[in-house]
C-alpha cells in the first residue's frame, strides 16, 4: 500500500507543470517579452505562433512523461507485488538460540522419516543412520533393505519407547522375524555440542530359523556441507572408524564396535553420493558377493570407489556393514576431539555395561517424569496402558525433526512458482511413514501434547514456523524442505499458494499455554518469547481476517476449491483440513464456511487473551471475538431453520453423481485401450441454499470452540446429534460424517476413497471431548447431559485406540467408525497421540 500511496503521489505531482506552463502562456499574452534593440522584431505574429507550439510541445512532453511515469510506477508496483510471497516479515527473528547456542538439543533423532538417524540442528548437517536387511529376504532393486519408514515394508510395529527430546531415545522395531532395539544416549558438553553412544540390538523374537543379520551404519554430509569424511580399516589402524571434519563439528570419530553376538564379516563403502535421497541405492549398485577362505559367502561392500584417475574421489557418503550371528548388538559412539591437545587424553563416550547403566538410568528418569506429568498409575490405569500412553508421548516427541531448505510458493502476481527464502525448520510430523514433514495445522494439535511435556520444546517450534511468516502474514500450511521430504511427495502437492490458508491451530497451543503454563512463562526469557511473538500473530491474524472474509460481515470463506473440477464428486477444502468433508457442491464466491467463522472467532479471543497479558490492552481483539462469538449474529450467517443444525452457506445440489461417459464413434479410437474416467454428472441444478443436508465436523465448531452459549437451544440440538447413533455416534469415537448425509462414505472419485466422510479423527473427539467437559462444568439446562456424554465417549475413545494398538502394534490416522478398526497410514503418532491428553484429562 505504501508504494502504491507514492505512485498516487507522483500522477498528482506530475499535473503541476502544465499548470504552470498554462499560466505562463497567459503571462506573455498581457506582457510582451522585451524586444532586443539590434534584432527588432519583423513579425510578432509568428512570434506568437512560435510560442503556442513551444507551449504544445511542453504539454505533450508533460503528458507522455506522465504516462511514462505511471507505466514505471505500474510495472514497479507489479515488481513489488510479485515479490511480497517470498519476503521475509520484517522484525525481529523469532528463533534466538539454535545450533550450539543450545548444546543440549544440538545433536538428536531429527531424522523422523529413517528408522534411525541422527542429526544436528545445524542447516547443513552431516547426518548418519541406519539400514538393515537380512541375506536370505534381500530382493531385486535393494527390496528387503530398510532405511527410511515405508509403509509397504509391512513392519509389525516400530516407534519410541522412551524419548525425551533431549538427552535419550530408544525405540523398538519388529521385523519379523527380528526384534531390533534402537537408543542413544547424548553427553553434552565440549567445544562442539559434546559426544553420545548408540546401541542396535538385534535377536531373532519367533521360532522361524534365521539366524544372520545385516547391519549398515552410515555417515554423509548433505550437498552443502562444508566438511570432508575418511573411513580407517581395521587392518590399517589399531583405531579403526570414521574420521573427519565439519564447520559445524569440528574434528570427530565415529567407532563401531560390537558388543553381543558374533560377528562373521564386515566391509565398508566409501562413495560419492549425489543426494541423500540416493543412499540406499548406492548401497544396493555396491554390493557384491564374496567368499571367505573357509569358503563362506556373504554380501559385501566394496571398500574404497577408485575414480578413472586412479585416485581416491573425495567420499561423502561412508557406510559400514556388519554382518552378525544372533543374537548381535553393535555400539556406535561419536567423539568430539576438537579442542584438546596432541596426545592428550580425551574423555571417550560409555559403551558396553557402562552404557547400559547410563541407559536405565534414562529410562527410569523418563517413567518418573511421566507419571509427575500425566498421573496415569495416579489414574488408575494399568500398566499396559501407562506402557500404550508412553509410546504415544515418545513417538510425538521423537518425531521432531530438523528440516532446511526452501517451499515452492505462488501469488497471482507471479507466472511461475518461487522458491520461499531457505530457512529452518524444527517441528514434529504426523506420521513417520507418510507424512514426514511440517504441517501446519497438525502442529497446533502436536503443540497441545508437547507443551505438556517440554514447554520450551513447544515454544521453540512456535517460534521455528512463525519465522516462516511472510511480510504478507501468511505461513505456507505444507513445508517441504530439503531433498528427502521432497522425495516423499507428489508432484501436485508441492507448490504451496499464499491464498490458501490452514485453520490457525497454534491458537490451541497459545490457548493451553496461557491456561495451563502461566506461571511458567516468567522464567527462562519465556515471557520474552510471547512479546516476540506477538506483532508475527498480530499479523498473522490479519491476513485470516482480510484475506478469508467472505462476501457479507462476519462471513468467512476457505480460498482454494477448485470450481472447474470435474472429476471430484464435491471439490476438496484442502485448506480447511477437513479435506473431502462436504461443502456447497459448486463452489462460488458466496460460500459461508462455519469452521472458518469459529477460527476467526476462537484466535480473536486468544489474542485478546495474549495482549492483556502483555499489556497491550489491544481492544480491537476483544471486539472481533465479541462480534463474532454473537450467537445471534452466528445464527443469522450459519443456522439453518430447517435442521437447527450450524451449517456452511453456497451454491448447492445433493443430487450429483460421479460417471464413466460413454465412449462415442468420435472418441473410440482413442479410449478403446481404457475406459474415460469418471466425471460428476449435476442431476438437479443448484441454488443459493444451507448445506444442510450434511451434518458432521465442520457443523460442530460453534460447540468444539466453545462459542455457543452453554444456554441456547442449538446446544441441546447438537447434544443429541452427537449422541445418535443414526448420525454421529459410535462405541469407537464421534465419526465425521453422519450417516444420513448423502456423501457419507461416498468416493470424491474414482481413485479417492473417502476421507473425513465417516470414519473417526482424533483430533476433532479431542476437541469435542474438552467442549463437554466445558459445557459440563458451566451449571445450566444442558450441563448433565454434556457430562453424560463426555464420559461415555472419553472411555469409547481411549479403549479403541489402546485396542487398536494392542492389536495391530500401531497408532492410525483415522479409525473405522463401523468396526474401530484403524485406517489410513501408521504410525500416525501425530494428533492421534492426543489420546494421553484424553487419558490425563489435560484439555
Amino acid at each position: 500500500m505504501a508504494r502504491q500511496r507514492k505512485a498516487g503521489g507522483n500522477s498528482n505531482s506530475a499535473t503541476t507543470p502544465t499548470t504552470t506552463s498554462s499560466s505562463t502562456h497567459s503571462s506573455q499574452q498581457q506582457t510582451p517579452l522585451p524586444k532586443k534593440p539590434s534584432k527588432p522584431a519583423q513579425n510578432p505574429g509568428r512570434s506568437r505562433t512560435t510560442d503556442s507550439g513551444l507551449f504544445i510541445l511542453s504539454k505533450w512532453k508533460t503528458i507522455i512523461g506522465c504516462v511514462c511515469l505511471a507505466i514505471a510506477s505500474y510495472f514497479g508496483y507489479l515488481g513489488y507485488l510479485e515479490t511480497r510471497v517470498n519476503t521475509p516479515y520484517d522484525s525481529d527473528k523469532m528463533v534466538q538460540r539454535t545450533g550450539l547456542d543450545d548444546p543440549d538439543r544440538y545433536w538428536g533423532s531429527y531424522r523422523p522419516g529413517n528408522y534411525f538417524g541422527l542429526k544436528t540442528r545445524d542447516p547443513h548437517s552431516l547426518v548418519m543412520g541406519l539400514m538393515w536387511y537380512s541375506p536370505q529376504n534381500l530382493g531385486h532393486g535393494g527390496k528387503g533393505i530398510r532405511h527410511w519408514c515405508e509403509i509397504s515394508d509391512n513392519l509389525d510395529t516400530y516407534g519410541w519407547t522412551h524419548h525425551d527430546g533431549r538427552t535419550f531415545g530408544m525405540q523398538e522395531i519388529h521385523d519379523l522375524p527380528f526384534e531390533l532395539k534402537t537408543s542413544f544416549v547424548k553427553y553434552p558438553g565440549k567445544q562442539f555440542g559434546g559426544d553420545w553412544t548408540s546401541r542396535i540390538s538385534v535377536r531373532n523374537y519367533t521360532n522361524a530359523w534365521n539366524s544372520q543379520i545385516s547391519l549398515i551404519w552410515y555417515v554423509a554430509l548433505d550437498e552443502r556441507t562444508n566438511g570432508h569424511i575418511k573411513y580407517v580399516p581395521d587392518e590399517r589402524s589399531s583405531e579403526p572408524g570414521i574420521y573427519g571434519e565439519t564447520s559445524g563439528l569440528g574434528e570427530f570419530q565415529v567407532k563401531i564396535k560390537p558388543v553381543k553376538g558374533k560377528l562373521l564379516h564386515k566391509s565398508h563403502l566409501s562413495s560419492a553420493a549425489h543426494s541423500l535421497k540416493d543412499l540406499k541405492e548406492i548401497i544396493f549398485a555396491h554390493f557384491r558377493e564374496v567368499t571367505t577362505k573357509s569358503g563362506r559367502r556373504f554380501i559385501s561392500l566394496p571398500g574404497e570407489m577408485i575414480s578413472s584417475t586412479s585416485h581416491v574421489a573425495d567420499p561423502n557418503f561412508i557406510a559400514v556393514q556388519l554382518t552378525g550371528e544372533l543374537d548381535f548388538a553393535i555400539d556406535i559412539t561419536y567423539q568430539s576431539t576438537s579442542g584438546f591437545s596432541v596426545g592428550e587424553d580425551i574423555p571417550k563416550p560409555p559403551v558396553g555395561r557402562e552404557y547400559t547403566k547410563t541407559l536405565e538410568e534414562k529410562i527410569e528418569g523418563f517413567n518418573e517424569k511421566f507419571e509427575e506429568v500425566f498421573h496415569l498409575r495416579e489414574k488408575g490405569y494399568s500398566a499396559e496402558e501407562v506402557k500404550f500412553a508412553k509410546y504415544a508421548v515418545s513417538n510425538m516427541i521423537g518425531s521432531i525433526g530438523y528440516f532446511y531448505g526452501s517451499s515452492k510458493v505462488q501469488s497471482v502476481y507471479t507466472k511461475n512458482p518461487v522458491p520461499y527464502w531457505k530457512a529452518p525448520l524444527y517441528t514434529a510430523v504426523p506420521s513417520r511413514s507418510f507424512f514426514p514433514r511440517g504441517f501446519l495445522w497438525d502442529e497446533g494439535f502436536h503443540g497441545l501434547l508437547i507443551s505438556s511435556w517440554d514447554l520450551d520444546i513447544s515454544l521453540d517450534i512456535i517460534c521455528h514456523w512463525f519465522d516462516l511468516l511472510n511480510v504478507e502474514g501468511w505461513i505456507p500450511r505444507e513445508q517441504i524442505l530439503g531433498v528427502e521430504a521432497l522425495a516423499k511427495v507428489p508432484a501436485e502437492f508441492v507448490i504451496q499458494r499464499n491464498t490458501n490458508a490452514n485453520p490457525p491451530t497454534f491458537f490451541l497451543t497459545l490457548k493451553k499455554i496461557l491456561t495451563q503454563h502461566r506461571k511458567e512463562l516468567s522464567v527462562k526469557g519465556r515471557f520474552a518469547t510471547l512479546e516476540r511473538l506477538y506483532p508475527r500473530l498480530q499479523t498473522w491474524f490479519a491476513w485470516f481476517n482480510n484475506t478469508q472474509k467472505g462476501d457479507v460481515l462476519g462471513a468467512y470463506q476457505w480460498r482454494g476449491r477448485d470450481a472447474q473440477s470435474e472429476r471430484e464428486l464435491n471439490p476438496k477444502t484442502l485448506t480447511s483440513g477437513l479435506d473431502d468433508f462436504p461443502r456447497a457442491s459448486h463452489p462460488t464466491s458466496q460460500e459461508r464456511h462455519v469452521d472458518l467463522r469459529c477460527w476467526i472467532a476462537f484466535a480473536a479471543s486468544v489474542m485478546a487473551e495474549l495482549s492483556t497479558l502483555l499489556g497491550k490492552n489491544d481492544a480491537k481483539y476483544y471486539e472481533t471475538s465479541s462480534f463474532l462469538s454473537d450467537n445471534k449474529l452466528l445464527n443469522d450467517l450459519h443456522l439453518s431453520p430447517f435442521t437447527e443444525t450450524y451449517a456452511d452457506y453456497g451454491l448447492h445440489t445433493d443430487s450429483v453423481m460421479l460417471k464413466r461417459p460413454q465412449i462415442t464413434q468420435r472418441n473410440a479410437a482413442k479410449y478403446q485401450q481404457q475406459q474415460l474416467e469418471m466425471v460428476r454428472v449435476t442431476l438437479k441444478q443448484p441454488d443459493l441454499r444451507f448445506v444442510d443436508s450434511t451434518f458432521g465436523y465442520a457443523n460442530l465448531f460453534p460447540f468444539l470452540l466453545e462459542i455457543i452459549d452453554h444456554d441456547s437451544p442449538y446446544l441441546n440440538k447438537i447434544l443429541k446429534d452427537i449422541h445418535n447413533p443414526n448420525i454421529l455416534w459410535t462405541k469407537f469415537g464421534l465419526r465425521s460424517l453422519s450417516k444420513t448425509s448423502p456423501l457419507y462414505m461416498k468416493r470424491n472419485t474414482e481413485h479417492d476413497p473417502p476421507y473425513w466422510r465417516g470414519p473417526i479423527w482424533i483430533n476433532i473427539n479431542y476437541l469435542a471431548l474438552k467442549a463437554l467437559r466445558h459445557y459440563g462444568r458451566i451449571e445450566g439446562p444442558y450441563a448433565a447431559d454434556a457430562r453424560t456424554i463426555y464420559n461415555e465417549l472419553r472411555q469409547n475413545v481411549i479403549g479403541n485406540i489402546f485396542r487398536e494398538y494392542q492389536r495391530s502394534g500401531y497408532i492410525w490416522e483415522q479409525y473405522d467408525d463401523q468396526t474401530g478398526r484403524g485406517k489410513g497410514c501408521s504410525p500416525f503418532t501425530g494428533w492421534s497421540s492426543l489420546v494421553v491428553l484424553i487419558m490425563s484429562e489435560q484439555y
